[in-house]
């Protein structure tokens, strides 16, 4: 389950998250930004430590200001700085995944480690007319209490230190709602926000929000300040939906491919608000979104009765691991698909580590208490191909900035040519009917919009074609630029999935069951 080629002495450490052949993979992967799940120092729950277990995730913070020691490889906390040193020298940005909404003291019964003894009234939201009892916002047994204006500055400098001293980019924010929240409930122009936004130092960071809690008014996907980030669930969910053939899906992913500006349009926001996901570390892995239906948690030693019950997954007729080759091609066409929705979307995607490789934790969709094979990345069986896959959507999205506008396209005609940002058709090219309940197929074409002073400079567009359907269909192509023909880049069904293939004609045929992509290139006869 290891990566063999990083040094033995080092592996699980901080030093060997930024070695060498970590680096070159994330560098052949593309990534520019690295999200850590929480390093703040935690401690394991007790009723973990009795079933042999421990807290693998590190939702459970007890040192605002320090980094967990197991991670400690042979320089200790210098080996973090060194870390973060490495990633920015490699282009890439760290981004933390912080707890401030709860701390690892729990509820009533748990123990007195820091600010329950310091100042529990202070610290901690209580129950009103009932003291001894803590607000759970969280589900965790208490809610940490950033109204008072000591404990929000103890978050603050916490922020602080991160960037000024450890030298961090940005955070996700847990349970970012409870953040929010005041005494009349959340509040987007609350204490919190206005404390970073003045905030020389963290307004310049990249900020991300996990928009919901379990509280009152705690689902706020959509809701927070223009500076934030948020992960967009609803992506993930209609990507799921839609590939697993739900009726009304269509219509749905229609919205998401475009940066979902029903829900972030609002204040002045952009498109990259929403940071799209297929899977993230809570939930099944995109191999296990293919290979189950049900959630296989019973490692956990909760009666398998933990983590989500609504995974929106497929496993093609067998649940787990098969010899079948027809399901296994499936599976894996399954995830191509996925992967080339998410990186062909407007918006910031986001990629779960080990899915690049078809990374399973054999239906554990909760893992958050496997320190052990479930949990670890499975080094040994990556799916090299589907790494190359990766690799090349990323630099596909990357080479075509009409994939990744900051602003939002509402098929607004181009001051330079007449034609719209965006424009959507079915296979015979005519009108998409969004109001067809049958609808299960999508054309769109994507080019530059004009942005404050109009420059098409860089003339790109693409042309995308999701085929959810099991029969193969000739597609017409969109009319082109004279001097320009279409050439097809991505292919999820083909063999070689980035063959050039150039059209002459007016149509292309496109498999069953696969995503296409083709761009407009110039003719040989105008370059």
């Amino acid at each position: 389950m290891e990566n063999t080629n990083v040094a033995a002495e080092v592996r699980g450490t901080y030093e060997a998250l930024a070695s060498e052949p970590m680096l070159e993979h994330l560098q052949k992967l593309g990534i520019t930004a690295i999200e850590l799940l929480p390093v703040h120092s935690f401690i394991d729950d007790g009723f973990l430590l009795k079933k042999g277990l421990r807290n693998y995730w590190g939702y459970n913070t007890i040192g605002f200001f320090a980094p967990e020691p197991r991670y400690f490889g042979p320089q200790g906390m210098i080996g973090f700085r060194n870390m973060v040193r490495r990633f920015h020298a490699a282009g890439i940005k760290v981004i933390l995944d912080v707890v401030y909404n709860h701390t690892a003291e729990g509820d009533h019964r748990g123990p007195t480690l820091s600010y329950r003894g310091l100042d529990n009234a202070s610290y901690y939201r209580l129950i009103s007319g009932q003291p001894r009892f803590y607000v759970n916002d969280t589900g965790t047994g208490n809610t940490v209490n950033l109204s008072n204006p000591h404990v929000l500055r103890l978050v603050m400098d916490s922020l602080r230190f991160w960037v000024q001293q450890m030298g961090i980019d940005g955070f996700r924010f847990d349970l970012a709602t409870t953040l929010g929240r005041e005494d009349h409930g959340f509040d987007p122009r609350g204490g919190f926000f206005d404390a970073i936004r003045q905030d020389p130092v963290l307004a310049e960071t990249r900020l991300i929000a996990e928009p919901w809690d379990i509280g009152p008014g705690g689902y706020q996907l959509g809701g927070f300040p223009p500076e934030f980030s948020e992960w967009n669930d609803s992506y993930r969910d209609t990507v799921r939906r839609y590939w697993r053939g739900d009726h009304h899906s269509a219509q749905e992913l229609g919205a998401r491919l475009l940066g979902s500006a029903d829900k972030f349009e609002t204040g002045g926001r952009r498109a990259w608000a929403s940071v799209n996901f297929i899977t993230s570390h809570d939930g099944f892995t995109l191999a296990d979104v293919t290979r189950y239906n049900e959630r296989h948690n019973h490692a956990n030693g909760e009666n398998g009765a933990d983590g989500h019950h609504t995974n929106l997954s497929d496993n093609f007729g067998v649940e787990g691991e098969t010899d079948d080759r027809e399901i296994r091609a499936q599976r894996a066409l399954r995830q191509r698909n996925m992967l080339a929705t998410l990186f062909l979307s407007q918006g910031t995607p986001m990629l779960l580590a080990g899915d690049e490789f078809s990374n399973s934790q054999e239906g554990n969709n909760n893992a958050y208490a496997q320190d052990n094979a479930i949990g670890w990345l499975n080094w040994a069986d990556a799916d090299d191909d589907l790494v190359e896959f990766v690799a090349r959507l990323s630099d596909f999205r990357r080479r075509h900035p009409c994939l990744n506008q900051s602003q939002f396209l509402h098929s607004r005609l181009r001051q330079s040519d007449g034609l719209p940002d965006v424009e959507w058709s079915d296979f015979k090219g005519d009108a998409l009917q969004w109001r067809d309940p049958g609808l299960s197929n999508l054309c769109l074409t994507l080019r530059m919009a004009d942005g404050p002073i109009p420059n098409n400079s860089h003339d790109d567009t693409v042309f995308i074609v999701f085929n959810r359907d099991g029969d193969d269909a000739t597609v017409r192509l969109p009319k082109i630029r004279k001097g320009h023909h279409w050439v097809r880049a991505i292919d999820t069904a083909a063999t070689d999935v980035f063959a050039v293939c150039e059209f002459d004609g007016e149509s292309m045929l496109v498999a069953g069951h696969s995503v296409v992509a083709a761009v407009s290139q110039p003719d040989e006869s105008q370059r």
